[in-house]
């Protein structure tokens, strides 16, 4: 253990003037990068960013949130400036719950609290379930926390994703790597993604890119495009909610994954599953805004973040202390 957090390196950035360091953590196929916020000793709160993203989705939304937290964002493997997976290997959930565990592991936390956004809020969820005991909160930002998958569709999704990756390793390495200029770079990054607000693709860029000769490239794998190979069914994801046992808080946006991306008769299936959490006291919100409403207007998240971190957290923390205080003889 100890010598997994010696090998976690924290680097003072100069680019923020808010308080923040860089982080690196050492895996076998490379280094997770990320972004560390608070105070050494504050609760620590994991920040895991949506698909095709990166760490940066959190800038505008983790200033303000509660200062008595150690915010610790990663970039995701394949994302933003973390090392990519070896040649020949999917980018799949459950590699992506162990890349967690790694990064807990050398952080030497046994308990802490995950806000995840979109495919982080998936990570989150199957983290939260398979690991109950290590998880004390829990921060869905327009994410299910999971990825329900109907049961007939599913060999199809597996046999595309593994054709996918068969014909994503023919191309040529320029093929996969075009170089940009950063205007066409964030022009690209604008048009995939119309409902981010110019500010936040320049947030983005700033961990999407990388300086290359003749002009830059996006730092992302490109594999993380394929298909995502393994999928659970409704009746599964179900079974994992159940095994949560942390508070919850689903932030859900009007405009956001459900409407964008589920299919119409997938409605009362989302409807069920929304109150299969309700039902376990958890608590399910709809804010106004689109799928990065936490990154274009953090303003509208953040109040009910850090009331629910506050409430569920840090009080109860503050609880167990003052407890423990009035039980010490003088």
């Amino acid at each position: 253990m100890m010598q997994a957090l010696r090998g976690v390196r924290y680097l003072q950035s100069r680019t923020i003037t808010q308080a923040m360091s860089e982080l690196s953590v050492p895996v076998p196929w490379g280094e997770i990068k990320g972004r560390v916020w608070g105070p050494d000793h504050g609760h620590p709160v994991l920040c895991l960013h949506g698909w095709a993203d990166n760490c940066g989705s959190f800038n505008t939304l983790i200033p303000l949130l509660p200062k008595e937290c150690r915010y610790v964002a990663v970039d995701l493997p394949g994302h933003g400036q973390s090392s990519h997976r070896h040649p020949g290997v999917f980018y799949a959930f459950p590699s992506y719950v162990m890349d967690v565990r790694r990064v807990v592991e050398a952080l030497q936390w046994s308990k802490f609290s995950i806000i995840g956004h979109s495919m982080g809020g998936n990570i989150a969820g199957m983290f939260s379930a398979l690991y109950p005991e290590m998880v004390d909160a829990v921060v869905l930002l327009d994410s299910f926390g999971f990825l329900p998958t109907d049961q007939n569709e599913i060999p199809g999704v597996m046999r595309q994703g593994m054709d996918e990756l068969l014909q994503y390793e023919k191309k040529s390495e320029e093929d996969k790597r075009r170089v940009y200029t950063y205007e066409k770079a964030f022009e690209r990054l604008l048009a995939a993604n119309p409902e981010l607000s110019e500010q936040s693709v320049h947030v983005l860029l700033e961990r999407g890119l990388v300086q290359v000769e003749g002009g830059v490239m996006f730092s992302r794998d490109f594999r993380i495009n394929l298909r995502n190979i393994a999928r659970l069914t409704w009746d599964q994801c179900l079974e994992a909610q159940s095994r949560i046992t942390a508070s919850l808080l689903l932030v859900l946006a009007e405009n956001g994954f459900e409407k964008k991306y589920m299919k119409p008769h997938q409605h009362e299936l989302v409807a069920a599953f929304l109150q299969a959490y309700r039902d376990r006291n958890h608590t399910v919100v709809t804010v106004p805004g689109d799928h990065h409403v936490h990154l274009n207007s953090p303003e509208v998240v953040a109040p009910l973040v850090s009331d629910f971190l506050q409430t569920k957290v840090l009080s109860q923390s503050d609880s167990t202390t003052d407890d423990k205080s009035s039980r010490v003889k003088i």
